[in-house]
């Protein structure tokens, strides 16, 4: 892998029975990067995903991240799927005091919880039961953990999704915060309009193919269309938008 490159797919094809496929699909995400996969519902996104984090093993060509074939990479990923798995009975605080003294080493779990509580940003709601907070405040939750193990790589499953407006812009904040700081991050989403503020490179994803990637602006151009939806219609061959 060149320098700078935390993740790389090389024509990586995931084939499932009844000949279902995702793949070839191949794409790079460089530190200090925001990379977004986007497409519609079965498009290739979370399957791609799994490709990256090892949980599925690629049925041809190769995942590396850190410069490992995926599911050798342990400690290179922090991952926030798009369903937030949390103990209703614990608090803000005793979450993050948990999972830090499960993922690090003991004697840091405690810098590890203290600077995933900055990160979340959640004040004196940490002091709350998680089963008192909204879908929003959880998902903060588990990104502000995520950011703080301070991973070359993080990966997002729909992060805002079925998030309002307010919540949606505090997990943007987070995720954009995270590929400022240095990270390599890949983001799944089917919110193109999000997608087109955000990102630093696009992916987009059709029936578990990459049609085309790039800088938003640049594909907008590229198909003069309006915004990056209507150049995503027009990419998979939709017509005008």
């Amino acid at each position: 892998m060149e320098p700078g490159v935390v993740l790389e797919a090389r024509e990586a094809v995931k084939r499932f029975r009844r000949g279902l496929q995702v793949g070839p699909v191949s794409f790079r995400v460089h530190r200090g990067e925001l990379y977004a996969l986007i497409g519609p519902n079965g498009a290739g996104k979370t399957t791609t995903i799994r490709m990256v984090l090892g949980i599925y093993r690629p049925s041809s060509g190769v995942v590396l991240v850190c410069g490992r074939p995926s599911p050798e990479a342990r400690g290179c990923a922090a991952y926030v799927p798009e369903e937030t798995a949390v103990y209703p009975r614990l608090t803000g605080w005793e979450h993050l005091v948990f999972y830090a003294r499960l993922y690090t080493p003991p004697d840091a779990a405690r810098k590890v919880a203290e600077r995933a509580a900055e990160y979340t940003g959640l004040g004196g709601d940490l002091h709350r039961r998680v089963s008192e907070y909204s879908k929003g405040m959880r998902r903060r939750l588990l990104l502000g953990f995520a950011l703080a193990l301070e991973t070359p790589l993080l990966v997002l499953d729909e992060p805002t999704s079925g998030l309002d407006v307010t919540a949606s812009v505090a997990v943007r904040r987070l995720v954009r915060r995270a590929a400022d700081e240095g990270r390599a991050v890949l983001m799944s989403s089917h919110n193109m309009l999000e997608v087109e503020r955000l990102a630093d490179r696009v992916a987009f994803l059709a029936h578990g193919r990459i049609i085309d990637e790039g800088e938003p602006r640049l594909l907008v151009e590229k198909y003069g269309a309006r915004d990056l939806e209507e150049a995503f219609v027009r990419a998979v061959g939709g017509g005008d938008a």
